[in-house]
């Protein structure tokens, strides 16, 4: 039986390019309480060097992924507003197949991001 994972990816829409050194943190949702299980920062190609949920902990249940969006704007040159548009970006979202394997990518500018179930 195949054994599912979780990966993700952040491009920077805005400047055409993957986003590195963004920081994201990934959560199990239990009822009304949050679980760290992952942080990660992305590398140059805007991933993480591995899967942020791999398969021996990969399990049915809601999730969300934390995107520090404001610090890598600041980080990148992006002028500051106070407080920025978009500063930590959650994406909450439900794995329902244990075997499968959910991509979860963040499209991103200083005004705007998008996500969708990838592959």
């Amino acid at each position: 039986m195949a054994q599912g994972y979780l990966t993700t990816h952040v491009l920077d829409t805005a400047r055409g390019c993957p986003a590195a050194n963004l920081t994201i943190t990934l959560f199990r949702i239990e009822g009304e309480t949050r679980v760290q299980l992952a942080e990660m920062t992305t590398n140059a190609d805007g991933r993480t060097d591995s899967p942020i949920l791999p398969a021996d902990q990969f399990a049915v249940g809601v999730y969300e992924l934390l995107f520090q969006a404001g610090a890598y704007l600041d980080a990148i040159g992006t002028p500051p507003e106070k407080p920025r548009f978009l500063d930590v970006v959650p994406i909450r979202f439900g794995i329902s197949d244990a075997e499968a394997h959910y991509h979860v990518p963040l499209l991103l500018s200083a005004y705007g991001m998008s996500t969708y179930r990838g592959s």
